[in-house]
């Protein structure tokens, strides 16, 4: 989680009573407007606000004031914290605003379409919802099943995309492997030594010497069955 400056009001307000930096520094610093913070100096706002010394939370340095009130166009740095809180991870499905409940059904559908090797408990976790809700909105059995458009939950708001991927690589990881899709050749193993089809014993090899006596008696044979055939027709 990235560093935030605690009270920024309160810190403002001491800032302005106990040091030089001006209204763009103090403002910048503490996420505030300008304006708002000539109006906290001129008792205008944060009247009842006791300051905070951001020194004293380990906020601020007294060199980082230091260089603020020597350089009007210095930037004050928040200071690293000197012990990291972990977050605590979250337990359970995630809470969704009442304002964006409405878009859970599209973003379900979305998921169960786009992501089918997600599981419910997977789908639970990024939008909120009960295992019951997705399992109508899969079998279309919900009772807005006709008016439910899939949209993307990172776009709706419901989760980010940083936890759509984590749960996506996680799915993927645990699926069984796709089977291979069409036919596949045989390998040169088991195809050597296979007939080359059903008509190889009738087809006559290449290399087979022709016989040339019985290509010429043939030869003679037709031309004398011509002229025999000529000779008839001219006796007619």
């Amino acid at each position: 989680m990235a560093n935030a400056l605690l009270m920024p009001k309160a810190t403002a307000v001491w800032l302005v009573d106990n040091t030089a930096l001006s209204f763009e520094q103090i403002a910048d610093f503490c996420r505030l407007h300008p304006l708002e913070v000539g109006a906290i100096a001129d008792g205008d706002a944060a009247q009842g606000i006791k300051g905070m010394d951001p020194v004293m939370t380990g906020q601020l340095t007294r060199d980082e004031i230091a260089k603020g009130e020597a350089d009007p166009n210095y930037r004050l740095k928040l200071s690293e914290p000197k012990v990291r809180v972990p977050e605590t991870k979250r337990k359970g499905p995630r809470y969704t605003p009442l304002s964006k409940r409405q878009d859970r059904p599209n973003a379900i559908l979305w998921l169960v379409r786009n992501h089918p090797e997600l599981k419910d408990a997977q789908i639970s976790r990024l939008v909120g919802t009960t295992k019951s809700t997705i399992e109508q909105i899969r079998n279309r059995t919900h009772w807005n099943s006709a008016n439910l458009v899939p949209m993307d939950p990172v776009t709706l708001g419901l989760c980010s995309q940083i936890d759509l991927d984590m749960e996506v690589h996680r799915a993927a990881r645990y699926a069984p492997p796709a089977e291979a899709a069409g036919d596949t050749l045989l390998p040169a193993s088991e195809t050597e030594g296979l007939d080359v089809g059903d008509n190889a014993a009738e087809q006559a090899p290449e290399d087979k010497e022709l016989d040339a006596d019985a290509v010429f008696a043939k030869l003679s044979s037709l031309k004398r069955g011509d002229e025999e055939e000529d000779e008839g027709s001219d006796k007619e």
